[in-house]
């Protein structure tokens, strides 16, 4: 689990994020760098691990 630090919004890995087309088992690693947070827009840079 991936947490936004702004938002708090988690990414799961096991359900993906298909507003932005990544798919449910997407590791973080495989997520593309233009990924921005659904919900505050920062970008993945702005993620921690949980």
């Amino acid at each position: 689990m991936y947490v936004c630090d702004v938002c708090g919004y988690v990414y799961d890995p096991a359900a993906g994020c298909p507003e932005q087309d990544v798919a449910p088992g997407t590791a973080w690693a495989d997520v593309p760098e233009s990924f921005v947070c659904p919900l505050c827009g920062v970008g993945k840079d702005m993620f921690s691990e949980e």
